[in-house]
């Protein structure tokens, strides 16, 4: 006597598929809503680097979009039929949206003040060495931001051991620091070759494979950081 073994529904591949499929979508037009202030001022601003500070005022909203979006997809459900994403969403807003800020603020002046060097570096009379010093310098930041988002994003830190976390994990795990670098070189190449508006429409995916990139980040994090 044979036996059939089934799935149930909400349980298969397909389902997981569609489960995916629809968290993304969700999570991504909820990003776009949080974050759609500061995206439509930047969008309106010219490419004059005069313009740096006021794009990094306009880029502020991003922080607590992209914490709540990470939330949710860390807390997304394979089971088609036990879909709650908006609502994830909104609790990770809630829970994260001032821890993210509190990180993100200083983490944004810095960058304006390096990216306003070195679009005014000629102007400075330092040596071109300095200009190289200073990119690797935002480029570090930039990496160090991107642990520092998911480590607020999941965990509840205060700021100043998050940040500690964050520079700790910035060389213990270089496989998800190189990981983040691709992805922020990906971000880039698309922002420069086609607009800033098709990369906020890619933020969910974007940050859906950096949440799948740091797993050893978080796994370490919960096991030796976490009671």
């Amino acid at each position: 006597m044979s036996t059939v073994n089934t799935v149930g529904f909400g349980a298969g591949p397909l389902s997981r598929a569609a489960a995916l499929l629809h968290t993304l979508l969700t999570v991504e037009a909820l990003f776009l809503a949080t974050a759609a202030p500061g995206l439509a001022g930047l969008m309106a601003l010219g490419p004059d680097p005069a313009n740096l500070p006021l794009a990094a005022v306009c880029l502020t909203p991003l922080a607590p979009a992209a914490s709540a979006a990470l939330y949710a997809l860390h807390h997304r459900s394979r089971d088609l039929t036990d879909l709650h994403p908006a609502r994830a969403f909104a609790r990770g807003l809630r829970l994260n949206a001032l821890p993210a800020l509190r990180l993100w603020t200083p983490l944004s002046a810095w960058l304006t003040v390096i990216a306003f060097t070195l679009t005014h570096f000629a102007a400075t009379g330092l040596p071109l060495w300095w200009a190289v010093l200073l990119g690797a310098v935002g480029a570090a930041c930039l990496l160090w931001g991107a642990h520092a988002l998911v480590l607020t994003s999941l965990f509840t830190f205060r700021a100043r051991d998050t940040a500690r976390l964050a520079a700790y994990f910035l060389l213990r795990r270089r496989s998800v620091t190189l990981s983040a670098a691709s992805l922020l070189v990906l971000a880039a190449a698309v922002t420069a070759a086609f607009t800033e508006a098709l990369t906020a429409l890619l933020a969910a995916p974007l940050l859906l494979s950096l949440l799948r990139s740091s797993r050893p980040v978080i796994a370490e994090t919960r096991e030796e950081f976490t009671a």
